[in-house]
């Protein structure tokens, strides 16, 4: 009973083992990739900043808070007259006729102002629209980002089975090859064939074996480079090389147009709204601000009403007075009338371009789309037929090397019926790999990975 409950279980566990097996794929990877690859959160950093950059300019909206306090030490003289202020230059008040006590006096000052800008003509609101629009864009940004990246990795992922695939054939020929040596050499050890036919068919294992090492170090190559997007050490593609040359029935009904919302194109299209936006944020930064103000003061000096004066630090503290104001203005920059319409006549430009160069994309994607399709279908037909000609050429190459084995043929004919197996096979492997690359790139036009991910 104990044996006959172990086989049964073993029996349940295959299948469960063999379907697990079958999970990898494509669309397996790219999980992985997605969760750890630093260029994606790159740009989820970047979503971030233009985030805190919307809350930043929401900010510009509320009052304006300014506050100061200073302590000072040093003379009093003052003067009549008026002065126009420049950098580098201070206003000392105080009186003309001298004071008793000490001829420098400390003072305390301290205030407070407040400034909101309660109507600007539309201008922070336009700023708070562009810098929503900047957010939008980062947001379009990562999606074709993420979109372009899964290419890469299909493309990648692609190369990896097609150099894999380049190693096996290679290794398959050196076998063949390998196998003619020794029969070439038992005939010729026993002078059914000239020592040149031994000489012959090991001079083309060798060539094939050096053949066998190039392939091998580009797939090498290649699964470093998916490793540089998938982040492990290793990845299991036995399955995913199966069904390279041999994929799965393709109905080819797929959509045939281009979407709207494409990444590519919904970029540009944010990339043109935050340009427009900012233009018209730029041409109304010309108009004047209304502002409600609103301040308290505070001083203190070392300077008596009576006019004698304390040179104590701790008297600049006393003789305070209190002062505040309330009241609105205006502000008007005039001379940046013209240079704001020229900046927002710029980023209007460069929104028209924007819509123009989606456009161009538009009708290019298109047009690729359409090409691609039609290369697929019959890449496929391709396929099939590359298929049924590497089975046919296998046949005949195990009835020639029998012919072989019994003398009829000479090495040159074998050799020759090899060469048109390694083709057949190499034509094979090349198909393959076309047929697996205008699926990538259909994808990437369609912006649906799906068939590919769960197909390869």
């Amino acid at each position: 009973m104990a044996t006959t409950l172990l086989w049964l279980a073993i029996v349940a566990a295959l299948p469960l083992y063999a379907q697990q097996q079958q999970e990898y794929t494509l669309g397996s990877l790219w999980s992985k990739v997605e969760e750890t690859y630093p260029g994606v959160g790159v740009k989820t950093s970047a979503i971030d900043a233009a985030k805190f950059n919307q809350r930043a300019v929401k900010g510009n909206m509320l009052p304006q808070v300014n506050a100061q306090a200073q302590n000072t030490y040093g003379t009093y003289e003052g003067s009549a007259g008026a002065f126009f202020p420049q950098a580098g230059f201070f206003n000392v008040s105080g009186s003309a006729v001298p004071l008793d006590g000490s001829s420098t006096a400390a003072n305390t000052f301290g205030s407070a102002i407040v400034q909101w800008e309660v109507f600007s003509f539309g201008k922070l609101r336009k700023q708070n629209e562009a810098a929503g629009a900047l957010y939008d864009k980062s947001v379009s940004d990562k999606d074709a980002y993420i979109l372009n990246l899964k290419k890469i990795l299909s493309e990648r992922y692609i190369t990896l089975l097609y150099n894999n695939a380049k190693l096996d054939w290679t290794a398959n020929n050196a076998g063949r090859l390998d196998d003619i040596r020794k029969i070439t050499s038992s005939l010729s050890a026993s002078g059914l064939r000239p020592a040149a036919d031994s000489l012959l068919a090991s001079s083309s294992y060798v060539q094939a074996l050096g053949e066998n090492d190039k392939w091998n170090g580009f797939k090498n190559a290649s699964l470093i480079k998916l490793l540089e997007l998938y982040g492990n050490d290793s990845v299991n593609y036995t399955a995913s090389a199966s069904r390279f040359g041999n994929p799965a029935e393709n109905n080819f009904n797929r959509v045939n147009s281009i979407s709207p919302s494409h990444p590519i194109l919904d970029a540009l299209d944010k990339q043109s709204a935050y340009y427009t936006l900012s233009g018209e944020a730029q041409k109304r930064s010309s108009l004047p601000s209304i502002n409600l103000l609103g301040g308290y003061a505070y001083r203190g000096t070392g300077i008596n009403p009576n006019g004698t004066v304390s040179g104590a630090w701790i008297n600049g503290f006393s003789n305070t007075t209190n002062n505040f104001l309330a009241g609105i203005g205006i502000t008007w920059n005039l001379t940046s009338l013209h240079t704001n319409r020229m900046k927002g006549e710029q980023l209007f430009k460069e929104a028209e371009s924007t819509k123009l160069l989606h456009s161009q994309y538009e009708q290019a994607m298109q047009a690729d789309l359409s090409a691609s399709q039609a290369k697929i279908i019959q890449q496929y037909e391709q396929l099939r037929k590359t298929k049924l000609a590497v089975q046919q050429s296998q046949d005949a190459y195990n009835m020639y090397l029998a012919r072989y084995k019994s003398g009829l043929i000479t090495l040159s004919e074998l050799l020759q019926i090899r060469i048109l197996l390694e083709q057949a096979e190499n034509a094979h492997i090349e198909a393959s790999r076309d047929y697996w690359m205008l699926l990538a790139y259909e994808a990437e036009l369609t912006a649906n990975f799906d068939f590919l991910f769960n197909n390869l």
